[in-house]
């Protein structure tokens, strides 16, 4: 045994000597009371929560309880409810049920539209084809916000690809048989609702797919199986298995869907027709009218929906598929 193994080793001492100076004695205060640190970690983004988000939001809160004097055209900084009663004009009660049927229709479609998407992923995209498949979804949400709506302008023009491809299918009287329509028709889909509407979906739809998806992952296989082992028709199976399981996942997807075309005033203001959406009416009001207070009195009409619908969707489970 040699002489190395046989002499006690001196071990080190259980407790350091504090460092000194400043930096030493931040790093003692640090390590005794670690509440400090968290505290001075969450500090800058809690104050520019609370400042710059939730104060802005407070002091449009408080614009929309002035009032615009009709003959100066200055704002009167007096509380009043005079604003919210002008929002129940018929004009404004136009715009907010026009956005808010927008919205709706838009979410209702975007579910549809990919839930068949989100269920061949689940289910069968394994490997190099999963992986294609998220690159497909996101490459999109990649590309300029701006360039996806002017290049669907050209392709929903009268003279764009949509309607060169349908007069080469000898479709041209559909489409012109839906834009006679009211309401939903135009000189062509790139001034119209109908336009607005397929524009919006485009946008939005991987806001669906991704939740939707990573809802029906959570499904288990075997509940399919046995559903039909049962005897249960595909239809029965997506009815009282598939969509009860993935409704959550819906209505998390329909939660940025929905609020993000109630908000949104570049669409219309590109795709579509001279009735006026919420985003819109924000923009013109604060604008070109100088109606501040009516602009941030339409500004709490979609707080005010989105908070009720995550509320609802809160009670559906639909936060544990986000």
């Amino acid at each position: 045994m040699s002489l190395d193994a046989t002499m006690p080793r001196a071990t080190a001492p259980a407790i350091l000597p504090g460092s000194g100076g400043l930096r030493g004695a931040l790093s003692d205060l640090f390590w005794r009371k670690p509440k400090v640190l968290l505290l001075l970690m969450l500090l800058p983004p809690l104050l520019w929560l609370g400042i710059v988000y939730i104060g802005s939001l407070f002091a449009l809160l408080a614009q929309s309880f002035f009032s615009i004097d009709e003959y100066s055209g200055l704002i009167n900084r007096q509380f009043t409810l005079k604003t919210y009663g002008d929002l129940f004009q018929a004009a404004n009660l136009d715009i907010i049920l026009r956005t808010v049927t927008m919205a709706a229709l838009v979410t209702l479609a975007s579910a549809i539209v990919a839930f068949p998407i989100a269920y061949y992923a689940a289910r069968y995209a394994r490997g190099r084809w999963k992986a294609l498949f998220y690159l497909g979804i996101m490459l999109p949400l990649w590309s300029s916000y701006l360039v996806k709506i002017y290049a669907w302008k050209l392709i929903l023009a009268k003279e764009g690809i949509l309607t060169w491809l349908l007069g080469k299918l000898h479709l041209q009287w559909l489409l012109d048989a839906w834009l006679s329509l009211p309401v939903v028709g135009g000189n062509s889909l790139s001034v119209s609702f109908t336009g607005t509407f397929i524009v919006f979906v485009y946008v939005w739809l991987p806001f669906m797919i991704l939740p939707v998806q990573a809802a029906l992952e959570r499904v288990p296989g075997n509940l399919v199986e046995a559903s039909s082992d049962l005897g249960a028709s595909p239809g029965q199976t997506f009815r009282n298995v598939l969509f009860p399981l993935a409704l959550p996942g819906i209505v998390a997807g329909s939660i940025f869907t929905f609020s993000l075309t109630l908000g949104d005033y570049i669409i219309p203001q590109i795709i579509g027709t001279s009735r006026l959406f919420i985003g819109q009416a924000v923009y013109a009001q604060q604008g070109t009218a100088g109606n501040i207070p009516l602009a941030a009195a339409f500004t709490v009409v979609p707080i005010i929906i989105m908070g009720f619908y995550l509320w609802g969707a809160k009670r559906m489970g639909a936060f544990d598929a986000l």
